[in-house]
């Protein structure tokens, strides 16, 4: 089944073993365009300092970036010598032979051990439970929430909030908590509304968005090692949770049907929303008063548990592989070998990357440095993702046609957006020979 240039990657290892390839003086590295790249940038600079090699992150906007990197990839272009890819990535680039297996690096530098679980499991392995590794962790990631303290704090808002739902106002435990809150909070005659979620279904927005309260409910979007989905996709749990998010649309800013990462933001920093959901990678905005003029009223808090007390949220972030075309792997390889240093990994924290080292993640040093650091660490240990295996395109357009409708509209009921989405995501792992 796996495709992985067998042939070429022992005779990489053979070079990198004997010492016998040219050493490379320069590297690029290919990532998104947003703010976690631009610190990476200023970390390998302190890489050439040291090293004299020369590492160039160059990117490209979102909405290109899995286009741009696939098309060099199936062109076996050697542009890019490593990629920070999306963790739903792994399956179709080592399957298909763009990654370098990475499994020996993993286990020489005891990985498994040093980075955070999840992180290794979701942004690593593949396939799950392999013991086979693709990627290097790079920039955690996860959705957590953002919330205007003063609104909370405000003791007319706590007093009429306490008498109508009989607790005190704070930042969400629960899921039917965080209902409330928004319900509240919606006065759309004062141009004040109760909360913003992911709503963008063009690419993973909307999915991500659902995930949290899918996985915090306790379901699973399906058996990962199986390719099962009926009874698990469209479970009474995950029918729940689709409901619960369709409700919290109603709270939501006018005109929030095609909504991500810029606009949750805009929620807070415009005084549009009490609480908005984000990945933690675009809160650094929310602590600068140059960015946010709410900086000093904006608090932070981690994914609420669902009904029956779990407590999960979608996985973002990425690992960092390196690209079986490149012509300088070996130099790839001893810049991952920097990268992984406990050293690096806190400057990297420093300069604004979210590490996945646990180490690093359980420092006070990590925790107190921000507003919602300790909101991340708490997430990394409880996080999960979309599938991974090779088809994860096309299911998550199924996926999003599916819950779209049902969410910003109201077409149909939950119930039948995700028995629907059984039946195609089934269809497809058919056609892939998965069943």
């Amino acid at each position: 089944m796996r495709k992985t240039m067998t042939g070429l990657l022992a005779g990489v290892g053979l070079m990198w073993a004997c010492g016998t390839s040219a050493q490379a003086q320069e590297l690029t590295i290919f990532w998104a365009e947003w703010d976690p790249a631009n610190y990476l940038q200023e970390l390998v600079n302190e890489y050439e300092a040291e090293t004299g090699v020369k590492v160039t992150v160059e990117t490209t906007p979102w909405a290109d970036f899995q286009t741009k990197a696939f098309t060099e990839f199936n062109a076996k272009g050697s542009a890019y010598d490593m990629v920070v890819g999306d963790s739903q990535w792994i399956g179709a680039a080592s399957e298909a032979g763009h990654y370098v297996d990475l499994t020996d690096f993993f286990n020489k530098h005891k990985l498994k051990e040093v980075m955070a679980p999840a992180t290794v499991k979701y942004y690593a392995e593949y396939p799950s439970n392999s013991g086979k590794y693709w990627s290097i962790p790079a920039e955690g990631d996860a959705v957590g929430w953002s919330y205007r303290k003063d609104w909370f704090e405000d003791p007319k808002e706590m007093e009429a909030f306490k008498a109508k739902y009989g607790y005190d106002l704070a930042p969400p435990r629960t899921w039917a908590e965080m209902r409330d809150i928004a319900e509240f909070f919606h006065r759309p005659n004062e141009k004040r509304y109760g909360i913003a979620i992911y709503t963008d279904n063009s690419y993973d927005g909307l999915v991500m968005g659902v995930e949290n309260a899918i996985f915090s409910y306790g379901g699973e979007l399906g058996d990962y090692q199986n390719y099962k989905v009926d009874g698990i996709i469209n479970s009474e749990k995950n029918v729940k949770a689709l409901e619960m998010y369709r409700e919290l649309y109603g709270f939501t800013p006018p005109g929030w049907a095609k909504t991500f990462f810029v606009e949750n933001n805009q929620a807070i920093t415009e005084n549009l929303a009490a609480i908005s959901m984000n990945y933690f990678a675009f809160f650094p905005a929310l602590v600068n008063e140059a960015s946010n003029p709410n900086a000093k009223v904006t608090g932070f808090f981690a994914n609420p548990a669902g009904p029956g007390g779990e407590q999960f949220a979608a996985l973002g972030g990425q690992g960092i592989s390196v690209v079986s075309y490149s012509q300088n792997q070996e130099e790839a390889m001893k810049f991952l070998e920097w990268f992984i240093k406990d050293e690096t990994q806190k400057r990297w924290a420093e300069l604004g990357g979210y590490t996945a080292s646990a180490k690093v993640l359980e420092s006070p040093e990590f925790q107190n440095a921000t507003p919602y650091n300790k909101a991340f660490y708490e997430t990394m240990f409880k996080v999960k993702d979309f599938w991974a295996t090779p088809e994860y395109a096309e299911l998550l357009i199924q996926m999003n046609q599916r819950i779209y409708p049902f969410v910003t509209a109201g077409e149909g009921t939950a119930k039948e957006a995700l028995d629907a989405l059984a039946k195609d995501w089934n269809t497809t792992f058919k056609k892939y020979g998965r069943h």
